[in-house]
């Protein structure tokens, strides 16, 4: 008779695991607050919120009780023709807090879907306008927008797109721009202008990219140059909003605001799979005519979940609150406060890159033997960790802590020195 563990082996596939020969995973039966729990009675922070998703932690009261309640009432409508509380609820209190003028709320049910949905939203308004000539999408260089194929396209072309990359449309690619090549970058946008349809991008932080971080006074200009051009801008905020980096959303930072914003992830508290689309007013009126062939033809069965938005109504409760706020700005300076103890590695140059946003800080590891997301040092490392109690998956040689807010100071501390034991045990060895 099998055990959980060897049916999972032998009946479910995993995702980004390479499968020739992988460990059995780790059984895990609770998660309370930071603390995840296995079958044998250990416990691991997670300091990656759960792939960036569980802002609150895990087995939050508040909002499983508002779940169970919802649950009883209505969990599942279709959301054509139909509409429930917990949708309009929710649409009303994004659209006052979103950074920037939107007017609109489309659903969907994960970040891949809502970059889709903004895509498709981006190049119909267009179209719909009688400007079939502008088609052409710029996205950012080290971009990642999700695995559908059209989230896919507007990603950079590296390991995670690499099978696919004869059937990938094309999208003009730019470097994030910085104080030395913003000139270059309008210069080269300048004579296809009229032809672009759209700029999607990360603001101030390329996730699955590596963690790579820009800044606003950079993005800024090329934002205005795009909308001089009447581009349309999509902020791709699934990562980055709800405090991530400092601020409820990182367009907070930007004088140029997105005519389109794209929510997942720590939208629900990571409760549950839901995926949010925002347009503004001159956008949304590309679809609000008389011509039905003008529809948006676009949904998922699972629009507006009348669950998914009740966890997102509670989950946005508690991110109001000013402790939570508060919170984020302890985590930021304990954050700012490590970075310090990593300088003496980087002048060894056992890493590199070090650098920190909001509540996350991030680095390479120099001496590993290759770069990028394959690099076999990343294993290494979170193994290091898990035997030490501690969550931490590596992005390749990419190592970075981004943990839930109700992380204590004691066990944001247990992570920090846990790294550093990693790295003085990389000095030892070499």
């Amino acid at each position: 008779m099998m055990n959980l563990v060897e049916k999972d082996t032998a009946y479910v596939w995993h995702p980004y695991t390479h499968q020739k020969g992988r460990l059995p995973s780790i059984r895990m039966v609770k998660g309370k607050n930071t603390l995840l729990y296995d079958q044998e009675g250990n416990t691991y922070i997670d300091a990656v919120s759960s792939w960036w998703v569980t802002i609150h932690g895990h087995g939050n009261k508040y909002i499983a009780s508002r779940l169970g309640k919802q649950a009883a009432i209505l969990e599942q409508v279709i959301f054509a023709g139909f509409t429930h509380k917990p949708a309009v609820s929710l649409a009303e209190k994004l659209l006052k807090i979103l950074p920037g003028d939107f007017a609109r709320i489309f659903y969907s049910d994960n970040g891949s879907t809502a970059t889709e949905v903004a895509i498709k939203m981006a190049l119909q308004y267009w179209l719909n306008k009688e400007a079939s000539h502008r088609t052409r999408i710029v996205a950012l260089h080290d971009s990642y927008h999700g695995d559908t194929f059209g989230a896919m396209s507007i990603s950079e072309r590296g390991t995670f797109t690499m099978a696919f990359r004869d059937k990938l449309f094309e999208v003009i690619f730019i470097d994030p721009p910085h104080k030395d090549n913003l000139e270059q970058i309008k210069a080269t946008l300048e004579p296809i202008a009229g032809e672009i349809a759209c700029f999607i991008y990360e603001p101030l932080l390329q996730g699955a990219g590596g963690m790579k971080m820009y800044k606003p006074e950079h993005l800024d200009p090329l934002l205005h140059f795009l909308k001089q051009k009447e581009v349309v801008c999509i902020a791709d905020e699934v990562l980055t909003g709800f405090y991530r980096t400092g601020k409820l959303f990182a367009g907070e930072y930007l004088t140029e605001k997105a005519d389109i914003i794209c929510l997942s992830k720590g939208l629900t508290g990571g409760t549950m799979a839901l995926g949010v689309t925002s347009c503004t007013q001159k956008v949304y009126e590309a679809f609000n005519t008389d011509d039905r062939t003008q529809t948006f033809f676009h949904g998922h069965s699972f629009t507006a979940n009348p669950l998914a938005c009740t966890a997102s109504l509670a989950s946005m409760e508690l991110v109001m609150k000013k402790k939570l706020k508060r919170r984020v700005g302890e985590i930021q300076a304990a954050q700012a406060r490590f970075l310090e103890e990593l300088y003496p590695f980087a002048e060894r140059k056992i890493i590199k890159n070090l650098r920190h946003l909001g509540t996350i800080c991030a680095f390479e590891i120099a001496i590993s033997e290759t770069e990028g997301y394959l690099a076999g040092i990343g294993q290494k490392f979170s193994a290091f960790c898990l035997k030490s109690g501690v969550y931490l998956r590596a992005l390749g040689n990419t190592i970075y802590i981004m943990p839930p807010y109700c992380i204590t100071d004691k066990e944001l501390r247990k992570v920090h020195q846990t790294i550093l034991r990693f790295l003085q045990q990389l000095i030892r060895n070499n």
